[in-house]
């Protein structure tokens, strides 16, 4: 699966930074087109900024990780991927959960940041969703055909932040909810030898 065409894309991408809607039932409130495209674009001007700044890898994924905390709502996003036990963990395990997810999720894109190098990434279009705005761009790589990144946005932490990516229609935090679960079924079932694991991925 790691090796898979879905995958390796979603490593490509995953800097930009992710079957949702069960986490999120009621419309943004002050959210609007212009404010969720405005995000988008200063999420994709900082990354850009990161690349072009000649740092080493480790820099490079510890600005990707501020940049992931600031512009992504890495609560919501955290409780997704960890599925139904969301539901059960205390708010101590939770909260350690959320802060490997972040870490975890730092390390395993933001080491794909060089591979922006010489591309481009352009917002074409946003749209109203039942939870926010869907804001669609084109990205161009070097050796690769474009192809279409969307990201979700809404305000419902009381900020604007990004809580899911799409690439070519395929659910970044959908999959992540999958390698979560292959992970804890690793670990037998045990949340906290998995948030464990997790740690020692970041």
């Amino acid at each position: 699966m790691l090796n898979s065409p879905v995958t390796r894309r979603f490593c490509l991408q995953g800097s930009l930074a992710t079957a949702f809607a069960a986490l999120t039932t009621s419309p943004a409130l002050a959210l609007t087109q212009n404010g969720a495209t405005a995000l988008v674009r200063q999420v994709v001007d900082e990354i850009n900024r990161v690349i072009a700044s000649g740092q080493s890898e480790a820099a490079m994924i510890r600005d990707f990780e501020r940049l992931f905390t600031r512009y992504a709502d890495v609560p919501i996003m955290a409780r997704y991927a960890l599925g139904p036990d969301a539901r059960t963990v205390s708010a101590a395990e939770m909260q350690r959960f959320t802060n490997a997810f972040s870490g975890y999720i730092a390390n395993k894109y933001g080491r794909r940041f060089r591979e922006f190098i010489g591309g481009s990434v352009e917002v074409t279009s946003a749209r109203a969703i039942k939870n926010g705005y869907e804001v669609r761009s084109t990205v161009k790589l070097r050796g690769e055909a474009p192809f279409e990144m969307s990201l979700l946005v809404s305000d419902r932490s009381g900020s604007d932040k990004f809580y899911n990516l799409f690439i070519e229609g395929v659910n970044l935090l959908l999959t992540e909810r999958t390698e979560i679960g292959a992970l804890l079924d690793r670990n037998g079932g045990n949340v906290n030898k998995m948030i464990t694991a997790l740690e020692g991925m970041s």
